[in-house]
């Protein structure tokens, strides 16, 4: 069954609906989003001033211990120091920065010897390119007072969430994304998954969803990767051995991204059908910014979508 992608006559206006739901949301809600995070951002870079006495002393056992402190570290220098940037200075291995801001810890394999060699040299070089004007105790020899400390933490968390004000607004998005999903299911008598409730995605009861659940696909060569999807859904009525309903969340604030994105889906697409055969259907819940050129593309691999702007529209779907 299809519920939208072979309806191009509505593209049009469901996409400048979208735009306008969206656009809706983010002056109402993006503000107060940001300024969240940056408050507990905030919080955070207290902490790591703490451990590196207000960045008079950053030893690289603290950083090997405190890992996620990094980010912030880079966001204290003058100018700000991109991830890249740092690496490429300090001269150190990319994978212990990246797996020290990504992974929230140091590489496992990787020698003790050369762990702290690498964390003396970014500490050195944070510690010399540290932003005077925030950092104002740094000239005078001192830890600087509870005032200036947290004057300059606010303002290494606002340099940090600026940063990373994208990824905000989206994380953002898709939690009201999935809670409007939930709260549709609900109202019709599905309800959530336990945890341990199901082995796998095809041993769901009916009747339940889940979100954020790693499906197995196997690739060339018949090696296994997990594929995490937004949500998935056992219809009431499902029949034995029926695949569950899959629905990744999409939002966007522009067009451009969207289109560089939209690969993605096309390959999650591919993996599942070689997996589980042409039955499985991998559907997507959009929010924004994705016009013509996009909805043609997903709809040509096959894909089906809902707008947000009309949730109703996952009857469709069988739920």
């Amino acid at each position: 069954m299809t519920v939208n992608r072979n309806k191009p006559d509505l593209w049009k206006a469901d996409v400048a609906t979208s735009v306008d739901f969206y656009n809706n949301w983010f002056m109402m809600f993006a503000p107060k989003a940001f300024r969240e995070t940056r408050i507990e951002t905030t919080k955070q870079v207290e902490i790591a001033l703490q451990l590196t006495s207000n960045l008079t002393d950053i030893r690289p056992e603290t950083l090997k211990q405190n890992p996620s402190v990094l980010p912030m570290l880079r966001m204290a220098t003058c100018p700000p120091i991109a991830r890249d940037r740092l690496i490429g200075l300090a001269n150190v291995s990319p994978n212990l920065v990246k797996s020290m801001e990504i992974e929230n810890r140091v590489p496992p394999k990787m020698p003790h010897a050369q762990i702290i060699e690498n964390l003396l040299k970014i500490g050195h070089i944070i510690e010399c390119m540290a932003d005077p004007d925030i950092l104002v105790w740094k000239e005078r020899g001192d830890k600087g007072s509870i005032e200036e400390v947290q004057r300059a933490s606010t303002v290494i968390a606002d340099r940090l969430c600026g940063s990373v004000a994208d990824p905000i607004i989206r994380n953002a998005q898709e939690k009201r994304q999935l809670l409007a999903i939930k709260e549709w299911l609900e109202k019709r008598g599905y309800r959530q998954l336990n945890q341990n409730e199901a082995d796998d995605f095809m041993s769901m009861p009916n009747g339940t969803f889940s979100f954020r659940f790693n499906v197995a696909v196997f690739l060339e060569g018949g090696k296994q990767i997990n594929i995490p999807v937004d949500a998935l859904i056992m219809p009431k009525n499902a029949k034995q051995g029926q695949i569950p309903v899959l629905i990744e969340a999409k939002s966007a604030g522009d067009f451009t991204n969207t289109n560089k994105r939209r690969k993605e889906e096309a390959i999650k697409i591919q993996q599942l059908r070689k997996t589980y055969g042409e039955k499985v259907a991998f559907n997507l819940f959009l929010c924004g910014y994705f016009d013509s050129g996009y909805l043609g593309y997903e709809a040509a691999e096959g894909i089906d979508w809902v707008w947000e702007h009309r949730i109703d529209d996952l009857v469709g779907f069988g739920l």
